[in-house]
């Protein structure tokens, strides 16, 4: 597993404004969004291309296309905070969607639902924008390895140390995420965190 602290000026300043709880569902969709965009195009550097020859307006000129199309996989609900900007930059990409939930008492989690193509092969980017206990990605990762995925990417916008140590297990697994906060709380909330991302996306 490889883990990258997403480095940018314009992501701290727009995870502050998240974390800030005076910011209401609005501002907060809004930033999620923003922040979802720098995060797609972080997830997507490696991504494969061909050469390509066009005609500019002045001369031929050699390019480059991409070959790749990752399947995309938010968890509801919190992920689809941050689909839009990923469909964006990969308008051909298909899109999985599970849905778990926590259960708060346990901090195991639930699986409700999921609507899934055939993945068998395919490199998939996994949205769960808060990456605390690691048990809905750990349970997702097992689900898409049982599917025969060959390589996984998971985005979140914050995660605990104690998440990224639980998936240190996994190969063909990178994690990306702008922040690894302090610790979690006796409730396996992220601290200092930002709340609950769904709640705030959907007040």
């Amino acid at each position: 597993m490889e883990t990258i602290e997403f480095e940018h000026p314009l992501a701290r300043s727009i995870l502050t404004r998240m974390r800030d709880r005076d910011t209401g569902p609005d501002e907060f969709r809004r930033l999620a969004h923003r922040m979802g965009f720098m995060l797609a195009v972080e997830a997507t550097r490696n991504i494969r291309t061909a050469p390509m020859h066009v005609e500019t307006p002045m001369e031929p000129t050699l390019g480059e296309t991409t070959v790749d199309s990752p399947v995309i996989m938010p968890v509801l609900r919190a992920g689809l905070g941050i689909l839009a900007p990923f469909q964006e930059l990969l308008p051909d990409s298909k899109v999985a969607f599970v849905a778990l939930r926590r259960d708060e008492d346990t901090g195991r989690p639930d699986w409700l639902y999921d609507s899934v193509p055939d993945l068998a092969g395919s490199q998939v980017i996994v949205l769960d924008p808060m990456l605390a206990t690691a048990g809905t990605a750990s349970a997702v990762l097992d689900y898409l390895a049982d599917a025969g995925v060959r390589e996984t990417t998971l985005v979140s916008v914050v995660a605990a140390p104690e998440g990224i140590h639980r998936l240190g297990a996994y190969e063909n697994l990178t994690v990306i995420t702008v922040s690894v906060d302090r610790e979690l709380d006796g409730r396996w909330f992220i601290l200092p965190g930002l709340g609950d991302f769904g709640d705030r996306l959907y007040n």
